[in-house]
């Protein structure tokens, strides 16, 4: 029997956004900034000869570019992120993510110390 595991990679970005579709009172809707902290959930067989999953290097190296698009960006002039809530932003990372982790379960997007949003996706497109 081999061991499934998951690994979690988390990785930071600090971006700046608005959203757009709430109330124009609403806090939200005026521009503002936030220290983003995302988080890769990846799940599969430990390879018994290597005792491992998956190298971490894969996945911060899948993630790179990501990141490189999100830091310190306008995140509502992102391809796709008009309305960059973190929900939409978490199903945003996990549609560029999944072409290179068939066993990804999770994205986990936390704008604040006390606020995430966990997104699980359809694994297949």
């Amino acid at each position: 029997m081999t061991d499934v595991v998951e690994l979690e990679y988390e990785f930071r970005f600090e971006a700046a956004h608005r959203l757009p579709n709430v109330p124009a009172g609403h806090k939200c809707h005026r521009l503002h900034g936030h220290s983003f902290r995302a988080t890769v959930t990846v799940q599969g067989p430990v390879d018994p000869h290597l005792g491992w999953y998956i190298d971490y290097a894969e996945i911060r190296n899948a993630v790179e570019p990501i990141r490189l698009q999100l830091d310190h960006n306008f995140l509502n002039e992102v391809e796709g992120l008009s309305n960059p809530t973190s929900e939409v932003l978490a199903r945003w990372i996990w549609d560029r993510l999944l072409p290179s982790f068939s066993g990804m379960v999770a994205i986990r997007v936390a704008e604040t110390c006390t606020s995430s949003c966990v997104y699980r996706g359809e694994r297949s497109q």
